[in-house]
C-alpha cells in the first residue's frame, strides 16, 4: 500500500495512561505468547478505524477492496528479548503483525504493518519487503471470498459441459443436490510474474473427494479483481487438450469424444472413506481394546501459560497462524541451548502427465499451516490423558476464531530404554544390570492443508536430546489415470494415479549452545592409508 502525503512512520492516537492495582508480574515467556482474543480484536478495531487505510470487512463484497487478512504476534527482535531475559532490561514492546490486502487503489498490493503497543494499540509502521518493494496484489494468498467467486465462475463457465459430465460421472454442477462435483486448485498460479491462473481438478464430491477426479482439468484465469472478466483459457479431458469449453462440448455433442465413464460409487465402504473395514484378528469374538497411556501419579510436566517445563527442560511456545509451531528460549538444566526452533514451511513438488499434476508445487505456508490446526481427538490424535490447549487465529475473518484443542502435551513411554547394560560375568551369571526407562514429553499440533494432514511434534528427552518430527497422513494428492501417466506415478485405483512427489520440510534452528556467539561447521571423514606401527609391511 502507498499512502500519498502521509508518512509511514506514524499514525498515532493519543491514549490516556491508566494505573491499575499491582499484580504478579507476567512470566518472561509471555513475550513470545500468541495474541489473546482481546488483543486480536483490539488490533482489528484500531486498524478498521484508521480512515487513511479505508478497510472493509473481510467477508463478502468485491475483491477490489482494502481488507485485513491476517493478525498475529510480531515476536520481539532477539537482541531486545535477550536484554530482557538475561540482563533485566526493559520488557520488549508487544506488537502485532498485520497483513493487509490493498485492492481498492491504483496500484493494488499486499502490505505488512507492525501494530502496537499492545494491549492498547495506538500506532503502526510499515514492515518493508525486499528493499522497500511492495508485494503485488496478484501474489496474495487465496481468501474464502475468492474461492466463492471462483466456484461461481467455474459453474457458469462449465454449464455447456453439463451433459458430458452427467453422462461420464453421474454427477454435475447444476441442480446437483447430493450428486455434485467440486474442485481442487493447485499452485503456483501461473508460469511467471503477473499471472494468476489456476488449474482446477474437477472431482466428484464424495467422502475422500481428493481420490475421485472426473478426468477434467480447467485452467481459469482470475487475475483481474473483477470476476466478470475471469475466463477459462484451456481444458484437459482424459489426456486431450481443448482450447475452449465450446470446443470440448461440441466434440462431445458430435460423438467424437471418447468418454471416461466412472463407475457408480457404492453407498457403503467407498474405498476413499474412513469407514472401518475388516477386523483385528485377535482370536476372540469381541475385539479387545488396545493399549492405553496412563499417568498413575499425575502429570510430571508443568504448563504455565505458554511456558512448558519437564525434567530439566524449560521453553516458551506459540502456534503461529501463518506457519505453525514455534519454540523460544529453550533451556536444559537452566542453560539456554536454543533461542528459537520453529516450523517454517512444508513444500511438495509433483510430477505428472496432466497439467494440474505437472504444475503442482505446493508451498503450504501459503495456506496458513498454523491456522489449519483443527481439533485434536483424545485417544486418537493424542492420548486421552494429554493436556489440550485452544488457539485463537484472526485469518481471513472479521474477528478472532477459536480453534478448540489445537495443541496437546503428553508424556510418552518410548518403548526403548534410554540406556541399559547387562554386565555378564561370562560364566552364566552377571555382575549387574542397569537401565533407565525411555520417556519423552511431546508437544503436538496438526496442519490439515487440503488433502494432507501434517502431525508436528517436538519431543523432549530427559538426557538433553530434543527431537523435531513430522508425520504426513491424510489423502494423497492424486490425478486422473491415463496410460501416459504411468511414467509419473502408480495406478492406485481404476481411474486414479498416485503421482510421484517429494516433500521438503523446513525448520528454523537458532542454537545458543554456550552463548549466542557460537558458530556452526560440518566435518567429513576421509580414509588415511598409513603403515601399521606394530606389524612391519602391513598398512
Amino acid at each position: 500500500m502507498w499512502l500519498p502525503g502521509l508518512p509511514w512512520a506514524l499514525a498515532l492516537l493519543v491514549t490516556a495512561a491508566s494505573s491499575g492495582p499491582s499484580a504478579e508480574p507476567p512470566d518472561p515467556a509471555s513475550i513470545f505468547a500468541d495474541l489473546s482474543p482481546a488483543e486480536l480484536r483490539a488490533v482489528r478495531t484500531f486498524l478498521m478505524e484508521r480512515p487513511e487505510l479505508g478497510l472493509s470487512p473481510s467477508q463478502g463484497g468485491p475483491l477490489a477492496k482494502n481488507s485485513l487478512f491476517l493478525v498475529e504476534l510480531l515476536p520481539p527482535k532477539k537482541r531486545w528479548a535477550l536484554r530482557f531475559l538475561e540482563h533485566g532490561g526493559a520488557r520488549p514492546r508487544r506488537e502485532a503483525r498485520a497483513v493487509i490486502f490493498f485492492g481498492a487503489q491504483a496500484e493494488p498490493n499486499v502490505t505488512e504493518l507492525a501494530v502496537g503497543p499492545l494491549p492498547r494499540p495506538s500506532s503502526y509502521r510499515h514492515l518493508p519487503f525486499r528493499a522497500g518493494r511492495a508485494v503485488p496484489f496478484w501474489a496474495r494468498p487465496m481468501t474464502r471470498r475468492e474461492y466463492e467467486l471462483l466456484h461461481q465462475a467455474l459453474v457458469a463457465a462449465l454449464a455447456p459441459l453439463e451433459p458430458l459430465l452427467r453422462e461420464a460421472t453421474g454427477f454435475g454442477f447444476q441442480n446437483c443436490s447430493g450428486r455434485c462435483l467440486t474442485f481442487s486448485d493447485v499452485a503456483p498460479r501461473g508460469l511467471g510474474p503477473g499471472e494468476r491462473r489456476s488449474w482446477l481438478v474437477i472431482q466428484r464430491f464424495v467422502e475422500g473427494f481428493f481420490l475421485h477426479p472426473a478426468g477434467l482439468e480447467v485452467l481459469l484465469d482470475h487475475r483481474d479483481p473483477d470476476p466478470r472478466r475471469w475466463a477459462v483459457r484451456q481444458l484437459w479431458y482424459d489426456g486431450r487438450y481443448f482450447g475452449s469449453v465450446r470446443e470440448l462440448a461440441e466434440s462431445h455433442a458430435r460423438g467424437a469424444l471418447p468418454l471416461a465413464r466412472l463407475p457408480e460409487p457404492p453407498t457403503r465402504q467407498l474405498f476413499s472413506s474412513y469407514e472401518p473395514r475388516g477386523r483385528f484378528p485377535g482370536g476372540t469374538a469381541a475385539e479387545p481394546p488396545g493399549a492405553r497411556l496412563c499417568e498413575p501419579q499425575g502429570r510430571r510436566y508443568r504448563l504455565r501459560g505458554n511456558r512448558l517445563e519437564y525434567g530439566g527442560w524449560s521453553l516458551a511456545f506459540r502456534l503461529r497462524s501463518s506457519a505453525g509451531l514455534q519454540l523460544f528460549d529453550v533451556r536444559f538444566g537452566g542453560e539456554r541451548v536454543a533461542y528459537e526452533l520453529s516450523v517454517q514451511e512444508a513444500v511438495a513438488f509433483y510430477g505428472g502427465h496432466s497439467p494440474a499434476a505437472m504444475q503442482t508445487k505446493y508451498m503450504d505456508a501459503g495456506w496458513a499451516m498454523g491456522a489449519s490446526s483443527y481439533e485434536l481427538a483424545p485417544g486418537v490424535d493424542c492420548p486421552e490423558s494429554a493436556a489440550f490447549l485452544d488457539a485463537h487465529h484472526l485469518l481471513d475473518a472479521d474477528g478472532p476464531v477459536r480453534f478448540r484443542r489445537a495443541l496437546c502435551v503428553f508424556e510418552l513411554p518410548t518403548g526403548v530404554p534410554l540406556r541399559r547394560h547387562f554386565d555378564s560375568d561370562f560364566q552364566g551369571g552377571f555382575h549387574f544390570y542397569a537401565g533407565l526407562e525411555g520417556r519423552a514429553l511431546v508437544l503436538r499440533t496438526t496442519s490439515t492443508v487440503y488433502n494432507y494432514d501434517y502431525i508436528w511434534d517436538f519431543l523432549l528427552y530427559p538426557n538433553g536430546v530434543l527431537e523435531s518430527k513430522v508425520h504426513a497422513t491424510g489423502y494423497i494428492h492424486a490425478t486422473f489415470y491415463t496410460p501416459e501417466g504411468r511414467r509419473y506415478g502408480s495406478r492406485v485405483h481404476s481411474h486414479l494415479l498416485g503421482n510421484i512427489h517429494t516433500h521438503l520440510v523446513h525448520y528454523k534452528v537458532d542454537l545458543d549452545v554456550a552463548g549466542s556467539g557460537n558458530s556452526f561447521e560440518t566435518m567429513d571423514i576421509r580414509f588415511e592409508n598409513i603403515s601399521n606401527p606394530w606389524s612391519a609391511g602391513a598398512r
